[in-house]
């Protein structure tokens, strides 16, 4: 957990005014307190992978555990003369009262599976919507787009730049958070490190460099002042020509005083050429203990190719196409009402769209994962109804939900619940682990998954599959809709 309060707003209003209208109009028509279920899940994955990363869960539950209203935000709401004042009452005396399951922080998700689901009374479940979305789609996209880039790196230390570009200070903070879950060795964001104990980096900007008569004056003030932690920025003037030249010589004055540089950053340029230059140079000096950082607008792809290519990159520093998920800036999660209680009886709901992907799954559900048991790997998840238990002891069959002719029948497997008690009766039962053992969570559980699943294009299509219990239900409920 965040040892840090970075801030003290009350974000209790931070929602879509509909949920007041709504809850409002409930309440007017004596459903207010109808036990609702709702699933939070999303349809597509960014850029076109197979899967995202779950980020964002320990915002949702710091909301959660703070929601109240403010006599301003009561004074608000009234002078909108929209809501009547048994309404305003209740917001005034509010106390979060839900039930809330979810997948832990850094497991690997799949669209249309629910990352999160609320039970509770209707205006309560309503109201708190877009915090859930807007919590867990943003740290879910950075966490998903950092693990492309750390997979791309091989192993090669990634670093989080992007804080400058990021949309305002929340999205720099949180997203140097998820993009630790997803793999970053750390980030330029000194109140993330404050925040979440991610580890600070930084070395100097080119003001630095231009601050001083020379490159090599500056170079040697730098390493004056951090001869244990020196990394010098080299492309200010010219990386081959001046900048590699005057920080060999300024390392090789560190050497002389029982120090040891640590490395050079390359900002600019031609990334494959340059470092294979730079490498030959320090080599050549006796300095192959130094090591090469490449930054300036960089992502898989570009990380991927220089590779490739043979660049002698030792680590990389990623800014804006990290932060921003610049390549696909929005994570389309959304919140959707699956049942309704009546008289303790569960009555599923469903939504019908024209748009296959829109159809929801109907009623309360469980999760589960499916792992072989010889290899480890995850084999395909499940959905069932809730009171369904998949018996990992017999043979399971599962299928391909869109192409219902591809069967398979699964042994020596074990079944996994995925999602974990958060909030029972608006009481927090969860402990957020702490952020490092998030990220290791993360690691070992994208272990599980085969290499095809995780690949940039063309990924494996991993099965998400429905009960047989679930799916007749859904298709019962598909064909008496239509047939209204």
């Amino acid at each position: 957990m965040s040892n840090l309060n970075l801030d003290n707003r009350n974000l209790t209003m931070l929602v879509d005014f509909y949920e007041l209208t709504m809850g409002n109009g409930f309440l007017e028509n004596g459903c207010g307190e109808k036990i609702a279920y709702f699933d939070m899940f999303y349809r597509k994955a960014p850029d076109n992978a197979a899967y995202a990363i779950a980020a964002g869960l320990e915002q949702v539950i710091k909301y959660l555990k703070n929601l109240s209203f403010s006599e301003e935000d009561i004074n608000y709401l009234r002078s909108k003369n929209l809501f009547c004042e048994k309404f305003l009452e209740y917001l005034r005396n509010f106390k979060f009262s839900c039930d809330v399951w979810a997948v832990p922080e850094g497991t690997p998700v799949f669209p249309c599976e629910p990352i999160l689901t609320v039970r509770g009374p209707a205006m309560q479940a309503q109201l708190i919507e877009t915090m859930i979305l807007l919590s867990i789609n943003h740290q879910s996209l950075i966490a998903t787009k950092a693990n492309r880039i750390v997979t791309a790196a091989q192993g090669r230390p990634v670093m989080e730049f992007g804080s400058r570009r990021a949309q305002g200070y929340d999205g720099a903070i949180l997203g140097a958070r998820a993009s630790y879950i997803g793999g970053v060795a750390g980030t330029a964001c000194a109140i993330a490190d404050r925040a979440f104990r991610i580890p600070a980096l930084g070395t100097m900007a080119h003001s630095f460099v231009q601050m001083f008569g020379s490159e090599l004056d500056a170079f040697r003030a730098y390493a004056k002042v951090y001869p244990d932690d020196c990394t010098l920025l080299v492309d200010t003037y010219n990386v081959l020509h001046s900048g590699i030249p005057n920080a060999i010589t300024v390392f090789k004055e560190l050497e002389a005083q029982g120090h040891k540089g640590k490395g050079i950053r390359i900002d600019s340029g031609d990334m494959a050429y340059l470092s294979k230059k730079a490498r030959k140079m320090l080599d050549a000096a006796g300095l192959d203990y130094i090591g090469i950082v490449a930054s300036n607008s960089l992502d898989e792809y570009i990380i991927r190719d220089l590779i490739m290519q043979g660049a002698q990159i030792n680590s990389f520093g990623v800014g804006e196409r990290l932060v921003t998920s610049k390549s696909e800036p929005v994570f389309g999660g959304v919140y959707k009402l699956a049942a309704v209680e009546e008289n303790g009886e569960i009555i599923p709901k469903i939504k019908i769209s024209e748009n296959i992907i829109k159809i929801t799954n109907p009623s309360f559900k469980t999760l589960w994962r499916l792992y072989d048991n010889e290899s480890g790997k995850a084999i395909a998840d499940v959905l069932t109804l809730h009171d369904e238990v998949i018996d990992d002891t017999q043979p399971y069959e599962i299928f391909d939900p869109v192409h219902t002719y591809k069967r398979k029948t699964v042994t020596n497997f074990t079944a996994k619940k995925l999602q974990v008690p958060v909030f029972a009766d608006g009481e927090c039962v969860y402990q957020s682990p702490e952020l490092p053992e998030i990220q290791a969570y993360c690691k070992d559980q994208l272990e599980t998954l085969w290499e095809e699943v995780k690949r940039f294009e063309n990924p494996q299509t991993y099965f998400v599959d429905l009960s047989q219990k679930l799916w007749d239900l859904k298709h019962a409920m598909l064909n008496m809709k239509f047939n209204q």
